[in-house]
């Protein structure tokens, strides 16, 4: 059997919660580190061009927000690790790739660079309880189901927050109290890395300390990124969008027939027309992934539940290169699988997470406010 992700409860000062967390769950916080930093050792980095490589990431962090680093630093002292490890955990993306630029280590065409998702957002005239249901996928190496956790934040000083994110990250994915939700994923452009900005996991951390909608996507539609990024965002009010991200430019995507579904590919037409779509080498089948989740969905009929969508996301047309994908090697002989499927109900305050579920289709619900509950099995 698959194990549940644990479930990190954090409260007080920034400091204190990332303590909290670290303490919680070390072993996980060190796997993280040991994936990441590994990539470093492989591209020919020792400790000293390490520290020197991480701590340009420390000062674009602590200029968004110090209480990120402070965080952060109570998660080191938590799992007894070093500061600049959890740095890197949180700017993994970025710190990656500069490794590789500066080491002259350009990506294959065959590699998998970053993480891919399928991702979507039901609003309220499309869902069965007229409520906005929000979920994903998430593709990326299959020894970050021993990583995952879920954490709930309680803030003295904005909403409380609960956010799937790999241990010793600040958020991936997750939604708050104040009814904001977001999912992410993997996009690619001949912009990418020509300029420095936040990482993406900081700025999905900004978004969940939003009490309105409007501040979110200012978060992601005017924070610069070193990195292309796709930023899935809704209200339980009742609305969603979708930014396709550049580096230094947002191109939003609208609902249409009161859903939004994307995968790992630019689709809008302005964005089509200013960049270059880089990442088809690497994710070939993004094409009919966001195709199937939306065939699934309108087959499914015009009031769509919970099941449905979690239907549609174990979808397993054309495996292992499919929506739901079971652990395979790729060219480097990295696992890759679909780690988790995340699916949210923001006005219920509950995420639902099943870790690899090509595998295992077991849920743990967790919730804003209450214990998490571990689910029978969906349905096939």
């Amino acid at each position: 059997m698959v194990q549940p992700c644990p479930f990190v409860d954090v409260s007080g000062s920034p400091y204190e919660r990332g303590r909290q967390h670290g303490a919680a769950v070390p072993s996980r916080v060190k796997r993280s580190i040991e994936l990441y930093g590994g990539q470093l050792g492989d591209l020919g980095y020792d400790a000293k061009a390490k520290s020197a490589l991480i701590g340009e990431f420390a000062g674009e962090i602590e200029a968004f927000g110090a209480h990120y680093i402070e965080e952060m630093r109570g998660i080191a002292d938590g799992a007894g690790v070093a500061l600049e490890d959890i740095i890197m955990v949180n700017a993994r993306t970025e710190v990656i790739a500069k490794a590789r630029m500066i080491k002259n280590r350009p990506v294959e065409a065959t590699e998998e660079l970053d993480d891919g998702c399928t991702g979507a957002i039901i609003l309220p005239e499309r869902s069965a309880d007229g409520e906005v249901i929000h979920g994903q996928n998430w593709d990326w190496r299959a020894e970050c189901a021993e990583t995952a956790i879920v954490l709930r934040v309680r803030r003295d000083d904005g909403p409380d927050f609960l956010t799937f994110v790999e241990a010793g990250g600040l958020a991936r994915c997750g939604m708050n109290a104040a009814g904001v939700s977001i999912t992410a994923n993997y996009l690619e452009c001949d912009r990418d890395f020509t300029q420095s900005g936040v990482p993406l996991a900081l700025i999905r951390r900004k978004v969940l300390e939003q009490e309105h909608l409007a501040f979110a996507i200012k978060a992601v539609a005017a924070t610069p990124k070193a990195c292309s990024n796709n930023m899935m965002l809704s209200t339980v009010k009742g609305f969603g969008i979708d930014f396709e991200c550049a580096p230094d430019e947002a191109f939003p995507i609208y609902p249409q027939d009161g859903m939004i579904v994307h995968a790992n590919h630019w689709v809008g037409q302005v964005a089509l027309g200013k960049i270059k779509n880089t990442s088809i080498p690497r994710v070939p089948e993004s094409f009919y992934r966001d195709w199937r989740v939306k065939k699934l969905l309108d087959e499914a009929g015009r009031k769509l539940t919970v099941d449905d969508l979690k239907q549609a996301l174990f979808d397993d047309f054309l495996t292992p290169y499919s929506v739901c994908r079971p652990a395979r090697p790729n060219e480097q002989g990295n696992l890759s699988a679909t780690v988790a499927m995340v699916v949210m109900q923001p006005a219920k305050g509950i995420m639902e997470v099943a870790p690899l579920p090509a595998q295992n289709r077991v849920f743990t619900r967790y919730s804003l406010t209450e214990d998490p509950v571990l689910l029978a099995e969906a349905a096939e």
